[in-house]
């Protein structure tokens, strides 16, 4: 009887020990998952927490489209698509924005964007199966933390991956996540992109829910640029007047080709800005030197027309340039 005892206690005591040692197993791969996704994304909601989003304007449409998909059944995985430079990730910016806010359904308060850059995880996988094993781990880190969307830029690269290496395609690895509901995705890519590399793969295709982001009309993008003033002005301490942000519109909407609204009126700003501030802070230098240029003089701390245009001479260095149109 009491060797009979003794058997059941050292059985009990050795699954004892296997349960143990499972959940530290179980515990350390969390701990690896974890540690795999904080070196390899960035929050959004906390950023936008530490105020480190800028406002976005003129896409609520946008917004309350993705925010539909989210909400979803089945489904429920947004992929924005539009031209590079029409505020796609501006749209998942101002989606974080609401979750902190507060201004979105009861599922998805309290949840997080987590943008993941997928070029780290990338870097330095030699091997064969490298790459999809830290993916695994990232997923891992990312799934074990509720209500976490994932936000991917460059979404096509999960599929031109594997292709272009011959390895296993890494889309793969975010399949079985997808199906089962463990995680939810926000993608963004270009028409061209997804074309070639994202609807001929039919698994991964209808577990998405497209987002058309068409490029502004000029009249949306001098809003957009109005939202965003207070950042550049607070950045480079200069004044950009009204006049300034409809010129970097409709200069760049005119004669900057190959690139689309308003990426590339914000940058016409932001350009236009680091010159004023530049020429302002000598300014100042020489004044307080006591040697004052006769171009030192006229230095103001104003964003005028002609520093946009200034601009736009700079970036045609050559009458051929394919930047600038005729």
């Amino acid at each position: 009887m009491i060797e009979k005892t003794w058997w059941s206690i050292a059985i009990i005591l050795g699954l004892a020990g296997l349960f143990v040692l499972a959940k530290g197993r179980q515990e350390k791969s969390a701990k690896r998952g974890t540690a795999a996704a904080n070196a390899f994304a960035t929050d959004l909601t906390e950023r936008a927490a530490r105020g480190g989003l800028d406002k976005i304007e003129g896409r609520e449409k946008e917004i309350e489209r993705t925010l539909h998909i989210l909400m979803r059944r089945t489904k429920n995985n947004p992929l924005l698509i539009g031209a590079p430079g029409v505020g796609k990730t501006a749209i998942v910016d101002g989606l974080a924005q609401q979750i902190l806010a507060g201004n979105v359904p009861e599922a998805l308060k309290g949840s997080r964007i987590v943008s993941m850059d997928l070029n780290a995880i990338m870097a330095e996988t030699k091997y064969r199966g490298e790459l999809e094993k830290r993916l695994q781990a990232f997923l891992a880190g990312i799934t074990s933390e509720k209500r976490t969307i994932l936000f991917i830029d460059e979404f096509h690269m999960l599929a031109q991956v594997g292709s272009a290496e011959g390895a296993v395609n890494v889309a793969e690895v975010f399949k079985p996540s997808l199906s089962r509901g463990d995680l939810q995705i926000i993608g963004a890519t270009t028409w061209d992109e997804y074309e070639k590399h994202i609807r001929p793969n039919a698994a991964l295709d209808r577990r998405l829910q497209p987002v058309l982001v068409d490029e502004p009309t000029p009249e949306l993008a001098i809003r957009m640029l109005k939202a965003l003033r207070p950042a550049y002005e607070a950045f480079h301490r200069v004044r950009i007047p009204d006049d300034s942000i409809e010129a970097a519109v409709r200069l760049s909407d005119k004669k900057i080709q190959g690139r689309f609204l308003p990426d590339k009126a914000i940058d016409l700003i932001d350009e236009a800005s680091a010159k004023v501030a530049i020429d302002c802070s000598r300014s100042h230098h020489a004044t307080s030197m006591g040697v004052v240029h006769e171009a030192a003089k006229h230095a103001e701390d104003v964003v005028k027309v002609r520093d946009i245009e200034d601009v736009v001479d700079q970036w045609a260095t050559h009458p051929r340039s394919p930047l600038l149109s005729k």
